[in-house]
This record gives C-alpha cells, structure tokens and sequence, in this order.
C-alpha cells in the first residue's frame, strides 16, 4: 500500500481515493480530489495557486531545502520482508517526521519574528493615524479606573470596621480573651 502525492497541490493520496489521469504519453497524474483535477484541466500553474504546496514553497512560507525531503523520493526496488527491518524503518520515519517537525516549527519562528516587528510598527501607525478615537476612551478609562480604585478601597474600609467589631465584642464578652467554662 503506497501513499502518493497529489500532482497539483502535493497533499496525500491514499489508495481508493482521488483521479488518476493518465496522458497518451503514458504519464500518470494522481489528483487528491476533483478541486486539483479541475485546476489541472483548467493548465494554471500550482506554484501560483496560493492554497498548493508549490506556492507556499515558492514564496518561503514553507522550508524549502531541507535533507529530510530525500526520505520522501519514491524507490521502485522490491526488498524483501524482514521483520526487524521493517521495525527499524518504522522507527527511522517516527525519527526523521520528528526533526522534520521541529525545523518546520523553527523555520517557523525565525519567519514570524520579523512579522511581529512588522505588526508592532503596523499598530503604531494605526493608533497615530486614528488617535482621535482613542482620546475619549482614554478619557473613559481614567474615570473607571477612579471608579474601581474608590470601589476597592471601600470594600476595604467596610472589612477593617466588620473586623474591629469583632475584636470588640470578643474581648468584652470574653473579659481578658479567656473562655468561661
């Protein structure tokens, strides 16, 4: 059982699923479903179709060069069943999917580090482009911070009293802080 790729947006064709075209030339062309059929027929161009692989690649959104991408190339050669040969293979995959993982997430990072950058200058702009806006609920925000200061200090006046209470009334019943028996 073989897991191809689709031709036109490179995501996982699994047995029973999907178009396979195949060209008077002989050339096969697998498709994950009729969204990359049609594109095909329609002759546009995957490295310009934003939602494929290729674009992505192409405009460095995603990792490009990488060594893991050899374990991925298709070997046609038969081998052999052999238990523990399959287990170590197995064992490989989980290796290189795990470091294939871990240098997408970095290359990841170092992509969005320059973006929050970006973003950061972006909103300042915006807040000096609209501060006209901002003034009355800056305005609004000082009144309920007031509000919530004066609140709080209230409630904290109203429990040193309640305390103060009972302080009074344990030390005048219990006369000097010792219990009747």
């Amino acid at each position: 059982m073989r897991i191809e790729k689709c031709y036109f947006c490179s995501s996982p064709c699994y047995p029973g699923h999907g178009i396979m075209f195949v060209r008077n030339d002989s050339k096969t062309f697998r498709f994950c479903r009729s969204k990359c059929h049609r594109n095909f027929n329609k002759k546009r161009n995957p490295r310009k179709v934003a939602w494929t692989k290729a674009y992505r690649k192409t405009r460095g959104k995603e990792l490009a060069v990488d060594s893991t991408f050899e374990f991925e190339k298709r070997r046609n050669r038969p081998v052999k069943y052999d238990r523990n040969l399959m287990g170590k293979t197995i064992m490989a995959m989980q290796r290189v999917q795990s470091i294939k993982e871990r240098r997408e997430e970095r290359f990841h990072a170092n992509r969005m580090k320059d973006a929050k950058g970006e973003k950061v200058m972006q909103a300042r702009v915006e807040i000096e482009k609209h501060a006209e806006l901002l003034a009355p609920a800056v305005a609004k925000r000082e009144e309920v911070m007031q509000n919530v200061l004066d609140s709080a200090r209230a409630r904290i006046a109203t429990r040193r009293v309640a305390k103060e209470k009972v302080v009074a009334r344990g030390s005048a019943a219990g006369g000097g802080g010792q219990m009747e028996e």
